[in-house]
């Protein structure tokens, strides 16, 4: 098996189509194609094997997703880094997979070396813009290799890129997504009625693509579609974007979607030629759903997915949210029923499978769903048993087969022996209009263990009171769920993927506490 043949097939059906767009930069599927091949026979030339894993660091940029094929092609394990990361996990991860070589920008440059330097692996340090003394230049690796096809087979079980995620201990871990993983999770993006890739379609990938944002790209490429890579974030670029390039569909995380939906004139744009816009990445309120919809019309999608799943595990509709703001409120509070052939069970502390509406935690199985983690036996016991992967999520499912995620189990707040779920404060929080964002944290109490915490981000120009709020909530949640205390503050923190850093947010609470919680 190798994924690369699907870019060689697609050279061969659409040669001069265009495949991927960064900037004024423009590359056909021909283009894409010779580019990993040379690649990909250089790295080989260099003494590069099947399975040794090639890191890349870098922003957002086309050359990355020449890299990703590459590695497809010569059966080589990608390990992509979180362009936000220090040298000291850098170098830990250099160590730990561990990476033969390492492909990365000019603004990272000092970062990759020291982490090169200080793992000892003899890791190649490749530059994208240029060499200095010590590097290889990316431009002149290329130039080593040839154009002709390279077709590497590898099992499907063989490991093909390490996803690496940071768990409760804030410890980085890698999920092995194999090569089957990655040839499920393109099964179920192309099967995919209104998001199908397909010639024609134009996504624009806005966050990193190393990461949720660039799943689509094998998709993609499979389906003859082009791919728009956003340089770096902000709402004024994707709207100008959007507007300019006539994208089809795009993928945001909540956080991207409140920038967007705050950004001063972005009603002045035209985005008429979005006909799919997929939020995922993290929890999002039923109101805040509604707002997408209202902005963007009935072309909004949502879906839950982890790193140990490779994809989207449930997905909920264009239709069924369009449906759901019609007919059905409660159902904007769900994330979906199963996708394709996942199977999506909640169960207890047993493993006992729940009814409806029974609280439990939510596991997945299916062709996508790693094994795994990378040198890590004891945690992969504890999280991948008996062909499940048990997510850490709690949940409930309604009788229809929809699930309701509510909270992470180390989230959950347990105030005077009730349990309290964040996601459902915070969605309480987000439909008074002077809420732009909010996280919802437990704090230490003294008679009730925890209390609830709302920190709350306001909309410019708007006003509103801690005591408003908490009675806000009080009217629409069960009395000892509401708000104890509020806190407004300019901003959130977020973490390197973009999703709201709740440990973050908690932290200061309990720094000097004598007996910590969660």
């Amino acid at each position: 098996m190798n994924l690369g043949i699907y870019l060689s097939r697609s050279a061969r059906y659409w040669p001069q189509a265009p495949a991927l767009v960064c900037g004024d930069r423009v590359w056909s599927f021909t283009d894409l194609d010779r580019a990993a091949n040379r690649l990909a026979s250089a790295l080989a030339g260099r003494g590069l094997r099947p399975g040794d894993a090639v890191a890349s660091l870098a922003w957002n940029r086309g050359e990355l997703v020449e890299v990703e094929f590459a590695l497809y092609k010569a059966g080589l394990t990608r390990a992509p880094i979180n362009a936000r990361l220090g040298a000291g996990e850098i170098e830990h991860i250099l160590r730990y997979a561990p990476v033969r070589a390492l492909v990365y920008d000019a603004p990272h440059r000092e970062d990759a070396l020291a982490a090169v330097a200080a793992a000892g692996t003899g890791c190649v340090p490749i530059c994208l813009d240029g060499a200095q003394p010590g590097e290889v230049s990316y431009s002149d690796l290329s130039a080593e290799g040839g154009e002709a096809p390279v077709r590497v087979e590898v099992p499907e079980d063989a490991p093909c890129v390490l996803n690496f995620t940071s768990g409760s201990t804030g410890a980085l871990k890698a999920a092995v997504q194999t090569v089957g993983n990655r040839l499920a999770n393109m099964r179920k993006q192309l099967m995919a009625d209104e998001s199908r890739p397909r010639p024609g379609t134009r996504y624009l990938a806005c966050g990193p693509i190393t990461h949720a944002t660039g799943m689509g790209l094998l998709a993609g490429v499979f389906g003859g579609s082009t791919t728009y890579v956003l340089p770096s974030w902000s709402p004024q670029s994707f709207l100008e974007t959007v507007e300019k390039e006539r994208i089809t569909a795009t993928f945001l995380v909540p956080a991207m979607l409140n920038t967007v939906l705050a950004h001063p004139g972005a009603a002045d744009h035209d985005l008429r030629s979005l006909t799919s816009v997929r939020i995922g990445g993290a929890p999002i309120s039923p109101q805040r759903l509604r707002d997408a919809v209202g902005f963007f019309g009935p072309v909004v999608a949502q879906g839950y997915g982890l790193g140990e799943t490779t994809s989207v595990v449930a997905g909920l509709s264009s239709e069924e949210i369009a449906h759901a703001v019609k007919e059905d409120p409660e159902l904007l509070q769900s994330c979906g029923r199963a996708s394709y052939d996942t199977e999506v069970r909640v169960v207890d502390e047993t493993g006992r499978e729940l009814g409806p509406r029974e609280i439990g935690e939510v596991i997945v199985r299916g062709p996508d769903c790693v094994r795994e983690y990378w040198r890590e036996p004891e945690l992969s016991a504890q999280t991948f048993r008996d062909g499940w992967v048990h997510t850490g999520d709690l949940a409930w499912m309604r009788e229809d087969g929809y699930l309701f995620l509510v909270d992470r189990k180390k989230d959950m707040i347990i105030s005077g022996g009730f349990n309290i779920y964040c996601t459902e404060v915070e969605a309480a929080l987000y439909e008074h209009p002077a809420v732009q964002e909010a996280c919802v944290v437990g704090v230490p109490d003294e008679q009730w263990g925890e209390a609830v915490k709302a920190v709350v981000v306001t909309h410019p120009g708007t006003r509103v009171t801690a005591g408003e709020l908490i009675t806000f909530c009080a009217d629409r949640l069960d009395r000892f769920k509401k708000p104890r205390s509020v806190d407004f503050v300019p901003e959130l923190p977020h973490n390197r993927n973009g999703k709201l850093d709740r440990k973050a947010v908690r932290e200061p609470f309990w720094a000097h506490a004598t007996r910590r919680v969660n």
